[in-house]
C-alpha cells in the first residue's frame, strides 16, 4: 500500500518548482481590472448603459410554431379605425347624465384636419364677414329617405337638419355659449340670434344653447361626447373668417344658403366622418351588424328604452352621438342597405 505521505511530498514538490518557473518567467497571473463608477468600454460607451441596453434587448424566438403559424387570423371589427376614450379638458363644465356636476366623461376625438388655419384678416373684418352674407343658393330639399339633398353638393347628404339637432341638445346645450377666442383676442357671444326663430321657439335658449355647461342629460345619446370649440381653435380646425365657433356653425349658414371658400374643406371633414364610407359612420354600422340589430326606430325621436336595449348589445352611445354632431343618425335604409351590401 503506498504511502501517503510520500504522495503529498511529491505534490509539494511540484507546486514549488512550477512557482519557481513562474518566477524565472517573470509570468504574472491575470485577474480582470477594477471597474469604477461611470467606467467605459474600449468602444467609448458607458459599461453601465451597455448592460441596461442589453438587458432591454428582447430576441425573437428563432423557432415557431406551424400549427400556430397555419391558423387562421383571428377577424378584427375595428381594423379601420383605432378608437379611443379620452379624457377631455374644457373651459366651460360639465354636468353629468345624473344631472350632478362631476369628473369629466371619455370622448372620442373625432376632428380629421392636416394644416392648422390662422386668420389673415383683421378682426374687425372677421366680425364683419360673419354676418354680411346674402343666401346664394336654396335651402335643401328632403328627400323620401330622410337624406337632405343640397343643389350642386351631392356627396354631402346629412339626415338631420340643424334644427333637429338643436331640439335634440347637441354638444350638450353649450354650443352658443359665450366663447373667447384666444386667436383673435374678443369674446363671441349672441350670435345665435341670427339663427331663425322657428329653430328655437319653445325652446330654453339658456339650457338648448348657451348653457356655460355641457349638459349630456339633454343630448339625444345621454353622454358627454366630442372635444370644446376651444381645443377646435387650439388644434387650428376653425377658419376664423368664416366661422369662429367651427362646424355645426358652418352647417347652419350653409343649410340657410350660404357659400364660402371653406364650404369644401367642411364638406370633405364630413365625408370623411359619416359620409358613405366615413369612419365613424362604418363604426358604428358595425356595431349594429355585430349586435344582429335589423330593426332601428327612425322617427327622429329619442327612446331611451331602445337606446338601453342597443347599449346592452354593445352599440356604443358615443360614437352615436358623435355621428349625431356630425348631423348623422342610423336610419331604417340605412341599416336595409347594410344588411344587404354589408358596407
Amino acid at each position: 500500500m503506498p504511502d501517503p505521505t510520500d504522495y503529498e511530498t511529491r505534490r509539494l514538490a511540484k507546486i514549488a518548482k512550477n512557482q519557481a518557473l513562474l518566477a524565472e518567467l517573470d509570468i504574472k497571473p491575470l485577474a480582470p481590472p477594477e471597474r469604477k463608477r461611470g467606467a467605459q468600454d474600449s468602444t467609448g460607451t458607458a459599461v453601465a448603459k451597455r448592460r441596461k441596453a442589453l438587458k432591454d434587448t428582447v430576441t425573437a424566438p428563432s423557432r415557431t410554431s406551424a400549427r400556430i403559424a397555419s391558423a387562421p387570423a383571428k377577424p378584427n371589427y375595428t381594423d379601420d379605425v383605432d378608437i379611443k376614450a379620452v379624457a377631455l379638458p374644457r373651459s366651460a363644465g360639465r354636468t353629468s347624465s345624473k344631472g350632478g356636476k362631476g369628473k369629466l366623461g371619455s370622448v372620442v376625438k373625432q376632428e380629421i384636419e392636416s394644416e392648422p388655419l390662422a386668420p389673415t384678416k383683421d378682426v374687425d373684418a372677421i366680425r364683419t364677414g360673419w354676418t354680411d352674407w346674402e343666401p346664394a343658393a336654396p335651402e335643401p330639399v328632403r328627400d323620401a329617405q330622410g337624406v337632405f339633398r343640397f343643389e350642386g353638393w351631392e356627396a354631402f347628404a346629412p339626415n338631420k337638419s340643424p334644427e333637429e339637432m338643436l331640439r335634440e341638445g347637441v354638444f350638450g346645450g353649450s354650443y352658443f355659449r359665450p366663447l373667447r377666442s384666444k386667436k383673435l383676442g374678443i369674446v363671441v357671444e349672441g350670435d345665435w340670434q341670427e339663427l331663425p326663430e322657428s329653430w328655437n321657439s319653445g325652446l330654453s335658449v339658456e339650457r338648448y344653447l348657451t348653457n356655460p355647461n355641457y349638459d349630456a342629460e339633454i343630448n339625444k345619446f345621454h353622454v358627454s361626447c366630442g372635444q370644446s370649440i376651444e381645443e377646435w381653435e387650439a388644434a387650428g380646425w376653425i377658419s376664423h373668417e368664416h366661422d369662429v365657433r367651427g362646424w355645426f356653425q358652418w352647417y347652419c349658414r350653409f343649410f340657410l344658403g350660404r357659400r364660402c371658400e371653406d364650404d369644401e374643406r367642411q364638406v370633405s371633414r364630413w365625408k370623411k366622418c359619416v359620409g358613405e364610407t366615413g369612419r365613424w359612420r362604418r363604426v358604428l354600422m358595425k356595431q349594429y351588424g355585430r349586435a344582429g340589430v335589423r330593426q332601428v326606430q327612425d322617427d327622429g325621436e329619442s327612446d331611451p328604452e331602445e337606446e338601453e336595449d342597443g347599449q346592452k348589445k354593445g352599440i356604443s352611445p358615443v360614437v352615436s352621438q358623435t355621428c349625431f354632431h356630425w348631423g348623422f343618425e342610423v336610419r331604417q335604409p340605412d341599416l336595409d342597405r347594410w344588411w344587404e351590401e354589408g358596407t
